[in-house]
């Protein structure tokens, strides 16, 4: 199992949209648990990375 490096700012872009259409999500926090905020419309979540990282499509570096 590959674990996927993450720093704060990358931008995400998700599988699936967000319930807003957005599919890109910026890193804020990175741990065990992943704090993502919507590019769209700045609402913040938690997630285990495991299952972020099943999510993902693609991770842009800034």
């Amino acid at each position: 199992m590959n674990i996927i490096k993450f720093e704060t700012g990358n931008i995400l872009e998700m599988r699936k949209p967000h319930p807003c259409g957005g599919s890109c999500f910026e890193v804020l926090r990175t741990g065990s648990d992943i704090r993502i905020k919507c590019a769209t419309c700045g609402r913040d979540m938690t997630l285990p990375r495991v299952k972020l990282e099943k999510s993902i499509k693609k991770v842009f570096n800034e």
